[in-house]
């Protein structure tokens, strides 16, 4: 049994021990950080249910922010999110009686879909056009690169409209740092969050890495997020730094 007085946070040596709790993000249409990379899409989803057709395809690089687009879009029309879906789930979305809008949210990389959920996303499309509904289908790839054998769907995917993010810039990035940090509460001061969006790869994915790494770095040692601190993480070899980083 352990001390009553004793911290079950701490480790060996006075250090704390770190805690791989998932943040949770915020997912309103306010805490969407709108800049030129993502600024059309986010033009697509407010427009909803103006579409010129059924479906619309949300494409962008890992951790740019396609779910978050999607979850406001489903708050919005009340759309059911599929998320990586088998062809028995998107089947039963087909159950009449529960028809209406529809997200679905495929796995990063070029999508490949077995025979059965091809013919079963073909089903999905038809029946939104047919009954006035709508689908946004999400993905790292546009529509017209993904890996389907049946023509039907091909020639629907190709035919697309295509709301595109493209990887952000060093504001973005900023900004996306302060977002990421406070989904875990934490609060880290400017100067931190300068270095980093001006040093790390320029990319949704490394901004999500850093913020992770750098929040259970500070933890397990029990202390703040600071300048120091960011310097050292960045110098290990494990971590994606841009490859033109500024000088100083």
């Amino acid at each position: 049994m352990s001390d009553p007085g004793e911290d079950p946070a701490a480790a060996p040596g006075g250090a704390q021990m770190a805690f791989d709790f998932p943040a949770r993000p915020a997912l309103g249409r306010a805490d969407f950080l709108v800049a030129p990379c993502n600024a059309a899409a986010v033009a697509w989803i407010d427009r909803w249910p103006d579409w010129p057709g059924p479906a619309l395809a949300l494409v962008g690089p890992e951790g740019c922010g396609k779910t978050h687009l999607a979850h406001v879009l489903a708050a919005r029309a009340g759309a059911r999110v599929l998320d990586r879906p088998d062809a028995e789930a998107l089947n039963a979305a087909l159950i009449a009686g529960e028809r209406g809008p529809l997200v679905v949210e495929l796995a990063p990389g070029t999508p490949r879909l077995d025979p059965a959920a091809e013919e079963a996303l073909v089903h999905v499309l038809n029946l939104a056009r047919e009954h006035g509904d709508h689908c946004l289908l999400t993905s790292t790839a546009p529509p017209a690169r993904w890996r389907v054998a049946l023509p039907d769907l091909h020639s629907r995917l190709a035919a697309l409209p295509v709301a595109e993010i493209t990887p952000p810039d060093e504001t973005l990035l900023e900004m996306v740092l302060v977002k990421l940090f406070a989904d875990r509460q934490v609060i880290v001061p400017p100067d931190v969050m300068r270095f980093l969006a001006r040093r790390i790869d320029r990319s949704f994915a490394a901004a999500r890495d850093i913020v992770a790494r750098l929040d259970a770095l500070a933890w397990g040692r029990g202390r703040a997020i600071t300048l120091p601190l960011a310097r050292e993480l960045l110098g290990r070899p494990d971590v994606s730094r841009r490859r033109d980083p500024p000088a100083g």
